[in-house]
Parts: structure tokens; sequence; C-alpha cells
């Protein structure tokens, strides 16, 4: 139980009725987890407002209700509480009826278009090798230490980031890395968290569903580095032409990294092959199981977090050779014939343009390239063509199918997808609907030293079509392909 009081430490509030200092259970803003002695929270989503279920909150024994609009009745023996914005209120109510977690552990939050998911988890590999209980929030998956929880959300809601922040402290966890998208920036579920320092990875083109514009998406990224406090870090990518603006108005230590700009932190390339990359990191050359120089701006980050955080850097280097590669992130699988399948979570056209660009340096010859690829369905729908121009103009063949098309027509998706093919290269397209059939029609067209790429779901396990997820995984699929087309 907590006092009602002390959970609204720090929340604007607009108007009150009924008592404070009261002892609460839980807070909840989905109305169907409502328990008697709950602090219901209406808050008011892209697609439902809790304002509609403040009865059901109250039938089901809440206590407290938080809103924006003050309903024009009010029921005896609850009390109402009238904020101007309810996910800020959330958000910092979490935080105080956990006691404020986040300030007392290093909170490092990682934002940009690409490249959360590979440093975040990196970060929690690097940390726990070098002896350290640590925290992970992420696309893939969360981690308390030892403990692993299936992931729902980038950046999960402000009850449940909280609760975990809660059971890491309780597990003596010393460091957390956690994923911050723009869309959790932007609902405000990061509001109330304190962070130790914040990670800029890059800006490109993505959830333009979502965000009218651009500059919207820009500007929301920015505005995690503006709440940062003094005593945080603020470290970013300058050769990506967004990183100094990051830094405007941040009261946190500025930090640069880069491969190619003067920088703070500097690595350069060396060499590059399938099986990883030789780097130098201040003279000293160290290998890596990353491949691509997307992957090397990871590493370069990885190892700036790390030097922030206090490491040494020996101990950096000499751990920095026994990463593994993120689930679903330049994940690959060789036939026994010698094809390579790749497969990576590139949803953006500049995820899929730094792939492919990859492949294409590493390759040693004539080899194919070989691409499935796809977009999701409910989505920003004007990268489709952007995608689709990039996969035929860096491919030899080019398979479009459906990826997660949720309540949209698949058939639609690739169409216009396939409005973005240009005519010296549409020859070199194809489109089967079925994503099964599409990854073995890649298998079955390769040859030994070919390399397919599949594109945009890696690390997930399954397909969503109209509401219904069924079981399907990239990698599961190639290597039955390439079992089958052995025997």
């Amino acid at each position: 139980m907590k006092n009602l009081k002390d959970i609204l430490y720090k929340v604007a509030i607009t108007k009150i009725f009924g008592a404070t200092n009261i002892e609460v259970k839980n807070l909840v803003f989905d109305s169907r987890k409502t328990a008697p002695n709950t602090v219901f929270i209406a808050v008011k989503g892209v697609a439902v407002d809790g304002h509609l279920y403040i009865a059901k909150a109250l039938e089901l024994g809440a206590t407290v209700i938080v809103c924006e609009d003050f309903p024009t009745a009010q029921k005896e023996g609850i009390t109402y509480i009238q904020v101007a914005d309810t996910k800020v209120a959330l958000a910092i109510m979490a935080s105080n009826f956990y006691d404020n977690p986040s300030s007392k552990i290093p909170l490092i939050g990682v934002t940009g278009t690409n490249g959360k998911t590979t440093i975040a988890s990196l970060l929690y590999q690097l940390f726990k090798k070098a002896g350290y209980k640590v925290g992970l929030l992420s696309t893939v998956k969360v981690v308390v230490d030892e403990i692993a929880f299936n992931a729902t959300h980038t950046t999960p809601d402000s009850i449940t980031i909280n609760s975990y922040v809660d059971k890491m402290i309780d597990a003596g966890v010393d460091f957390c890395f956690m994923e911050v998208s723009s869309h959790g920036i932007h609902q405000k579920r990061t509001e109330g968290l304190t962070f130790a320092g914040g990670i800029f990875t890059n800006l490109s083109h993505d959830h333009l569903d979502y965000h009218e514009t651009f500059a919207e998406y820009r500007n929301v990224k920015k505005h995690f580095f503006d709440a940062l406090p003094k005593s945080a870090f603020a470290l970013t990518n300058i050769d990506d032409k967004n990183g100094h603006f990051m830094l405007q108005n941040t009261k946190a230590t500025k930090k640069t990294y880069a491969l190619k700009t003067a920088a703070d932190f500097k690595v350069k390339i060396l060499e590059k092959q399938l099986s990883g990359t030789l780097i130098s990191v201040g003279g000293t050359e160290v290998w890596t199981k990353l491949i691509g120089v997307f992957n090397i701006y990871n590493i370069t980050a990885i190892i700036a977090t790390a030097a922030l955080l206090g490491l040494e850097k020996l101990e950096v280097l000499t751990i920095l050779s026994e990463l593994e590669s993120v689930s679903g992130r330049f994940e690959y699988v060789i036939s026994q014939d010698g094809v390579t399948a790749i497969i990576d979570y590139a949803h953006t056209p500049d995820a899929l343009k730094n792939v492919l660009e990859t492949i294409n340096d590493i390759k040693t010859g004539a080899e194919k390239v070989i691409t499935v690829v796809g977009c999701g369905g409910d989505r920003d729908t004007t990268k489709r063509p952007k995608m689709a121009h990039i996969a035929s103009h860096l491919s030899t063949q080019v398979i479009f199918t459906s990826d997660n098309p949720r309540t949209e027509n698949p058939q639609t998706i690739l169409e216009e997808m396939e409005a973005g093919i240009s005519a010296e290269n549409y020859k070199k397209t194809l489109t089967i609907l079925d994503r099964k059939q599409a990854i073995k029609t890649a298998c079955k067209f390769s040859e030994a030293g070919d390399i397919i790429l599949i594109a945009g779901k890696g690390h997930e396990n399954y397909q969503e079509t109209n509401g219904v997820r069924i079981h399907f995984d990239d990698l599961e699929e190639v290597k039955n392909c390439f079992n089958q087309l052995k025997n």
C-alpha cells in the first residue's frame, strides 16, 4: 500500500475532489486491470480515450480517478484529481509509486532511428562480461540481471518501466540500458525517469505514420536530450547531420563519437569480412564479430559509453572481441553448399540501404545478392516505394513479400512498394505474397557463394494479420529450406 499524497508528489494538479491522505494498492491506466483500492489514470491515447472507461474502473473498485476532463458528477467516497496531461501524471506517479527507482541506478537511454537494440543489448553483454549485474529494457527482451522477460514495446508504458527498474534495484543491478523510442518520448513514458546518460545513434526516415513530419520526429528525439539532467552525459553521433542538433539545449555533459569527423571517441575500420571487422581504437587493433559500417558506429557508441561509465579501456577492448551479434541483426547461417542467408530487422529505407551496401562491400566476386523484403501494414506508407527502390537497386534479384500486414491488404502494400521500382530494375523483381514461399524461392534461386538477405522482421517470431499472430521465424524458415535442398 502507498499513500496517495506521496504518489502525487510533483504532479501538476488542477483540481481535487475528495481525500488524498489515503492508502492505495496500485496504479492502472487499463480499466480491465482495476481492482479495489486502485488509482485509475484516464489516459487519452492514440486509439482509445481512457475517460470513456472511468465508470468501468469505478465498478471494479477504483477509489481514485486521475483525469483531464473532470466528471460533471462525482461519486461519494471517490477521489477525483484533474491534471493537464494524464500521460505526464501517469509517468510521475509511476515513478513515485516505486520510490523513484531510476534515481538509484545509472539508467542509460539509447535513441535514434537505427541501432538502439544493438547498442543497448551489446552494452548489456559487455557490462555482464565485465562482472557487473546489468538490466536491459529493449525491443527484443527485458532482462533483470539473469532473468529475462518478453518485451512488448520498444519503450514500455511508465508503470512497466518503473516496475522493472524497481526489480533491478532489488536484484542489486549496477547499470541499466534502455531503448528510448520516439513513440515513448512523445507519449511521455520517459517522464519522471532519471537518466544518467543518453545516446543518439542516427536519424532517418521512419514513423511518419505517427509523427506528421520529419521535423516533428527529430524534435521529439531532441526533447529526450533537452530533458537530461546536468549530472548526465549526452553522447551523439556527429557523423549524422542531426548529431549536433540533439546537443543544442541539453544541460548534460556533451560528448561525441564518429568514424569520419573529429570527435571525442573515434574508431577506424581497417578490414571488413563476412566473419567480422578489424578496427583501430586509439591505435589499438581490435577484432569484432560485428559486420558493416553501421555496426561499427554502434561499436563506437558502446566504447564511448563504457568509458563514460568508468570502465578501463583495455578491459573494454578485450571484451569487445567476445560480443555476439544481437538476434535478428545481421544474423547469418551458411548452407552446406555455401549459400549465406542473412536475417536482419532492417525495416526502414536507411537500415535496408546500410545492410545491402555492407553485403555488396564484403562479397568477394560475382556472387548474387538475393533480397526478400516487404513492409509492415498500418505503418508509414511513404517508405514503401523507397525501400523497394533501394532493394531493387542494390540486389541482383528481389522478391517482394508480405511482412506483418496487420489490418491492411498485403497485396496493396506490395503494389505501393512496386511503385518505387525504376524501369531498368523491374526485370530483377518478383512478387510472392506468401513469405514462406518467398524464402523457399530465394533458396532455390541461390547457388554456392550467393548471399540471401531476408529483411524486415529480424528477431520477430510471428506474422500478424488482422489482429491474429501466427508463429513465423525467418531464421527457422531459411534453415528448413537449406535442409530440404540438401536432402
